[in-house]
């Protein structure tokens, strides 16, 4: 209850670069990374749960707070390891959410992103699982789960570099697709380097007999001008239905001899609120 209590405290007194922001008080703050560190809170815990490094390097993920040239805003930057250094295969970062998202309900969750640059393969979204089990777990600790990728997956299918939902999944194997634009028919763009994205994902936690363990995604940014819904009712990926507790972020390398690419994925103004809300927590 305190730690909640100071995470909305911290919202409603939140004043970033972005200028006299006003944070709509609805909404709740996981992380807007303005903090006079340059590494993330001790909120945030940080791991690299399979590190196969050769030359080793200890604990070469890379989470740095940074700041945009043109303002004071800050952000998180996220690596799984510096330039030239593969083999970091799963390169976690989470932080606990200030209020748990309960089995029959639905939340949004708000997120802006930037692609530092390609290639690279990143994760983000929701997990029901606690710290042990997300270390454990890795890619199958998430639920609703977005990806940001340009790799070649194991059958030769090359990833564009647009952010992805899962259409489906069944016991952890879960198949991709690119969100859609529904103004052309088609799949979205790459995502553009060095652009931030706003994204809302909203989040049925109901049982999956009630049509839940699901969520839908809205964007705004690159060739959507205008906040659009870009894809509807994609899966958990697990499907435990079990109530959601923390935001996770995983990134990696690739393996040795076929690494994927260290480019970095920014993240800014996380949070959250109950139900369906399409504004956007900071103007």
């Amino acid at each position: 209850m305190k730690k909640s209590y100071q995470l909305l405290v911290a919202s409603l007194l939140c004043v970033s670069a972005k200028g006299m922001a006003e944070v709509d008080t609805s909404w709740l703050l996981i992380d807007d990374f303005e903090s006079a560190s340059n590494t993330l809170s001790s909120d945030w815990h940080i791991r690299d749960v399979q590190n196969e490094t050769n030359p080793f390097v200890k604990s070469p993920q890379i989470a740095l707070i940074k700041q945009e040239q043109t303002s004071q805003n800050q952000y998180y930057l996220k690596k799984p390891a510096a330039n030239g250094v593969v083999g970091n295969r799963k390169a976690l970062s989470y932080i606990q959410l200030p209020n748990t998202l309960n089995v029959g309900d639905t939340a949004t969750f708000y997120t802006r992103i930037m692609v530092e640059s390609f290639p690279n393969n990143h994760s983000f979204g929701l997990s029901n699982q606690r710290p042990a089990d997300i270390d454990k777990l890795a890619y199958n600790a998430f639920e609703p789960m977005l990806r940001v990728t340009d790799k070649t997956e194991s059958d030769g299918t090359r990833n564009s570099g647009a952010l992805m939902v899962i259409k489906e999944a069944l016991n952890g194997k879960a198949k991709y697709q690119d969100i859609q634009n529904p103004l052309n028919g088609k799949a979205a763009e790459p995502l553009q380097e060095g652009k931030w994205y706003e994204v809302w994902y909203v989040v049925d936690n109901r049982l999956k007999e009630n049509g839940g363990q699901t969520y839908s995604v809205y964007i705004r940014g690159g060739e959507f001008s205008q906040q659009q819904k870009v894809y509807d009712n994609a899966e958990f990926r697990m499907k435990r239905e079990a109530e959601l507790v923390y935001f996770v972020t995983i990134a990696n390398t690739g393996p040795l001899k076929q690494p994927y690419g260290n480019g970095g994925l920014a993240y800014d103004d996380i949070y959250m609120t109950t139900g369906i809300e399409l504004s956007a927590p900071v103007d």
